[in-house]
């Protein structure tokens, strides 16, 4: 579960020294840090679980959504998050994994974005078009479909299986609120595909 450091002094109102208490039940492996000012009782707990509580308002995306679905064959263990008018990168180390976030067009921020539940967790992760578009949206822009095939298919590895099962109409509608060279050409590129 996790423990906000208000939460924990909250419930010590018997406790002159909270401090010294919180770092009693840290030192005896009780609560275990996650960044200052947020713990977990758990030291197992998934880091993907712990995302949003980390830094947001933010939902998982890019690479690490991009493996959770099979777009790309590779492991990612960093926990890729899109964020919205943070104006840079945010990078955090911690004992429970590496978070990355980084922001999208606040129009595009709400779309497509699912709400999972396990257990007594709860986070938020892109649907499989929103991850490649927030991806698309970090890279140089592209200028035509050779470079966009070559993007997608040998440098970031989508699976073509894969690709074939995302729904155009959701990749045309996303394009609209990205202002992206790059997922504009992808929905007409899309489009085109289906239409050969």
């Amino acid at each position: 579960m996790i423990i906000t450091n208000n939460i924990f002094k909250n419930n010590l109102s018997e406790y002159s020294n909270k401090n010294t208490k919180l770092s009693r039940e840290v030192k005896a492996k009780k609560l275990f840090k996650i960044i200052n000012g947020l713990y977990e009782t758990n030291p197992n707990t998934p880091a993907y679980l712990l995302a949003s509580s980390i830094y947001g308002p933010s939902y998982i995306s890019f690479e690490y959504a991009l493996s959770y679905y099979g777009l790309i064959p590779e492991r990612v263990n960093n926990i890729t998050c899109a964020t919205f008018n943070k104006k840079k990168k945010k990078i955090y180390h911690t004992d429970f994994g590496t978070f990355t976030y980084r922001d999208i067009p606040s129009l595009a921020y709400p779309e497509e974005i699912l709400l999972k539940i396990e257990g007594d967790y709860s986070y938020q992760i892109a649907t499989p078009e929103k991850a490649l578009c927030d991806k698309l949206y970090t890279l140089s822009p592209l200028n035509n479909y050779n470079n966009l095939e070559n993007m997608l298919f040998n440098d970031l590895r989508i699976s073509e299986d894969e690709f074939i099962k995302l729904n155009i109409d959701k990749i045309e509608k996303l394009s609209k609120l990205y202002h992206s060279t790059n997922i504009n050409l992808l929905a007409k590129y899309m489009r085109r595909k289906v239409n050969e």
